[in-house]
């Protein structure tokens, strides 16, 4: 199942031929890659990995169906690698698993990497922490694991027979954290070397905040570009703060459409060798699982080769777009825009975002003129003034020449910027998950709602 940020979510085959070549192009060719750039990461210190044990259901032929990633299934044969206990994983409660997880990372103060399939994992990871790290560390005083989890007294039995008494790392852990959360990742854990997780896309803010707060100066490497369509590239130079991938050739062919073609019903397209530096172009792949010239969507900018293959970087999703009069307003830039917006804003720290275009909502929010709903959730900030609403639509004028033309000619209305409660991107998260099948391993937050309950959801939430 597809992850459903473009609208509903899609079934796709998944084979034997594309895991392996998932495997082979892409996890040992980044893990190389890793190791040249971070030569620490070769030490035997485990790795915590946040993930879950998805849902699977079955097809009336008996053929499972669920996310398309590395699961703890999946994983059996490396479990020993990771700090989590195997145990943990037949907990079906994704609440109750990222507590354990948490919890025996915490108790091993020789955590070498953090790892997980996207930022935004990582980033819903230390939020829990901050909000539980009192309850955590009673555990690791106590031996024991905390009653609030709804665990089956076999599968407590054969966890709380890995936990004894620990009052020393108790003492230690309370102390950090009642410093503070910034940089709290290699306070924990002095000899942490790397975050692993992609934080490009829609992953780039989860990925901006734990460098600016909880992960302060660990070092993130975003290994790959793929979607459930299979793996499209790699990325080979760990080290550069804008995140390129080359693309693999011999686990997707890739045909490309001119970003001035998008709107055509059949767009002439280009091969890999007909592509030209600095365009951007949509992705049309057939990989070896049936997809044949399947548009993925994802729109991608070529910034080199190497020898002869395209280095692309993401630059958004045409379903994530805002688009109420033809202005066309991608994720990229509306990001940018809010960040800008944010900076002015005292005190504030984006949490996280989305948007709606009116017409979802129809006549329940009122007025006349197309415009678009922002919800945002932020720290430090309890409410919003109309000066600070006003400097986002300012924001967005300044870096899109058409939407500001739109806005003078009063073609599009003002952007209503609602403040929603702490913790409401999280229950969405929750609902659009429930929804649409995904797994936390593979969900991402949809940026643009396409459904009016969604919007209508966090309207509900809003506090200013």
């Amino acid at each position: 199942m597809t992850s459903g940020t473009s609208g509903s979510s899609a079934m796709l085959l998944s084979t034997k031929n594309t895991n392996t070549e998932f495997f082979l192009q892409g996890v040992t060719v980044c893990l190389d890659a890793m190791r040249q750039a971070f030569p620490e990461t070769s030490s035997l210190q485990r790795t915590t990995k946040f993930f879950y044990t998805p849902t699977f259901r079955q097809s009336e032929a008996g053929i499972p169906i669920g996310p398309n990633s590395s699961t703890p299934a999946s994983s059996h044969h490396m479990l020993n690698l990771y700090t989590t206990p195997a145990t943990a994983f037949e907990v079906s409660n994704e609440k109750d698993t990222l507590y354990l997880h948490l919890l025996f990372a915490l108790k091993d103060p020789s955590v070498g990497t953090l790892e997980s399939n996207f930022a935004s994992t990582v980033f819903y990871a230390f939020s829990a922490l901050q909000e539980r790290w009192q309850e955590l560390v009673e555990d690791i005083e106590r031996g024991k694991i905390s009653t609030a989890l709804s665990l089956e007294p076999k599968v407590r039995a054969r966890l709380e027979a890995l936990m004894k008494p620990d009052p020393q790392r108790a003492a230690q852990l309370r102390a950090h954290f009642q410093d503070s959360f910034r940089g709290i990742a290699k306070r924990l854990w002095p000899h942490l070397h790397l975050v692993l997780a992609v934080d490009s896309g829609s992953n780039q803010i989860y990925g901006e905040m734990l460098r600016e707060n909880y992960c302060k100066g660990v070092p993130f490497y975003s290994p790959f570009y793929a979607a459930t369509e299979g793996l499209i590239g790699v990325n080979l130079w760990p080290q550069a703060l804008n995140r390129r991938y080359l693309l693999c050739p011999r686990s997707m062919f890739c045909e490309f459409i001119s970003e001035s073609s998008l709107d055509e019903e059949t767009p002439h397209t280009l091969l890999m060798e007909e592509v030209k530096e600095g365009e951007n172009y949509e992705l049309l792949v057939t990989n070896a699982s049936g997809l044949f010239r399947y548009r993925i969507g994802d729109i991608v900018k070529v910034v080199g080769f190497h020898n002869q293959c395209p280095i692309v970087e993401f630059q958004y999703r045409r379903g994530q777009m805002l688009n109420v009069r033809g202005e066309k307003v991608s994720e990229a830039l509306f990001l940018d825009a809010l960040k800008k917006a944010v900076a002015q804003w005292p005190g504030a720290q984006l949490v996280d975002y989305c948007c709606a275009e009116s017409g979802i909502l129809g006549d329940s929010i009122g007025g006349s003129d197309p415009h678009y709903q922002v919800f945002l959730e932020l720290k430090g900030v309890r409410r919003l003034t109309e000066e600070q609403r006003h400097k986002l639509d300012i924001s967005l004028q300044q870096d899109s020449a058409v939407y500001k033309s739109f806005r003078i000619k009063g073609s599009i209305g003002p952007m209503r910027v609602q403040l929603v409660a702490d913790g409401a991107f999280n229950e969405l998260r929750k609902r659009m998950m429930a929804y649409s099948s995904t797994s936390p391993n593979t969900f991402k937050m949809h940026r643009v709602l396409r459904r009016k309950e969604y919007a209508e959801f966090l309207l509900g939430k809003t506090v200013s």
